[in-house]
């Protein structure tokens, strides 16, 4: 059968991105057929364009989506045809109106959960969930930095940590992503244009600094990222809208106080099925109990996503994106 589809042949800026037919065949074993109703927009899909992180070419970008299950390959359980379903894990192809997906990255969306919903969150929710793990969140109150806390995973993560217990300082760029992230779950909000971000962490700690800074900007704020830091304090790098960091001595972080630095990826921790489950469990019902309220920023046809791109790395964009085929 015929889909259309968001293809690069080339890496590059917005305008490599095609809206090509292409062929889907029937799924394979193991695999379902999705019938995309809405695909989340995410930063990682411009570093797959720009080759940032390098992917055989030609290729269909993203990797979230929720949809229906239109066919089941051969050997595939505990899914039919009608369910409603999505995945935030790749692998890459999200980016066209149908597709073939292993059934072991797909999980069900509950009724309360609706379709643009699901696109926007996954990833971002199941991101947020981990990163509150990877800082202590859950176990003990902790004052925490998260930077650009007005974008898809920032306000989840804010919203989160609060409802943990946690203090929450936000960085943001704007004094209108101030103002959603100060709705959203931050205690006290730091605008990067106006004011000394780490003179700023300083005054607001009484000078104890925070435990943990999430930072998915990368280039641009690493340095006061790491000067954000109390003794042992833990440095999440999960992103890089900036551009990547510099390479650096390690000693850097014993000079900050015996500091810790992780790099972490979705994929290492959904990586066993029963934890995904887990996960998405704990998503979906955050959404429908109201511990999370997402916004879902903008809407954009699935053939404009050059646009989107552009929107999103311009920072023109809030909350999360989503593409509609």
């Amino acid at each position: 059968m015929q889909v259309h589809a968001v293809r690069i042949h080339e890496v590059g800026g917005p305008d490599v991105l095609r809206w090509e037919a292409l062929e889907l065949p029937e799924p394979g074993r193991g695999e379902v057929r999705v019938r995309h109703r809405a695909i989340g927009l995410n930063f990682i899909d411009t570093y797959h364009r720009t080759g940032l992180y390098p992917a055989p070419l030609p290729a269909v970008l993203g990797t979230e989506a929720a949809g229906v299950v239109e066919a089941l390959g051969e050997g595939v359980a505990g899914l039919a045809v009608g369910d409603r379903v999505g995945y935030a894990t790749g692998p890459m192809g999200a980016y066209a109106e149908a597709r073939n997906v292993v059934a072991s990255v797909l999980v069900k969306i509950p009724s309360g959960v609706d379709d643009g919903l699901a696109a926007a969150t996954l990833l971002k929710g199941l991101t947020a969930h981990y990163l509150l793990d990877i800082g202590g969140l859950r176990t003990s109150r902790r004052t925490i930095l998260v930077h650009a806390a007005a974008g898809g995973v920032g306000l989840l993560l804010c919203q989160w940590a609060k409802r943990l217990g946690a203090t929450v300082i936000g960085a943001v760029g704007s004094a209108e992503k101030a103002e959603l992230a100060a709705a959203n779950g931050c205690d006290h909000v730091i605008q990067y244009d106006a004011e000394s971000l780490t003179q700023r962490v300083q005054e607001l700690t009484q000078g104890r600094k925070v435990d943990v800074v999430y930072d998915s900007v990368g280039k641009d704020t690493w340095s006061a990222s790491l000067a954000s830091l109390r003794p042992r304090g833990t440095l999440v790098s999960f992103g890089q809208s900036s551009g990547p960091v510099a390479p650096f001595e390690p000693r850097v972080l014993a000079a900050g106080g015996s500091l810790f630095l992780t790099r972490p990826t979705l994929y290492d921790y959904v990586r066993e099925r029963e934890e995904l489950d887990a996960r998405a469990r704990d998503l979906f019902a955050a959404l429908e109990d109201g511990t999370l309220k997402v916004r879902v920023g903008q809407t954009y046809p699935l053939r404009e996503a050059a646009r989107a791109h552009r929107d999103l790395e311009g920072r023109k964009t809030t909350g999360s994106t989503v593409l509609v085929p």
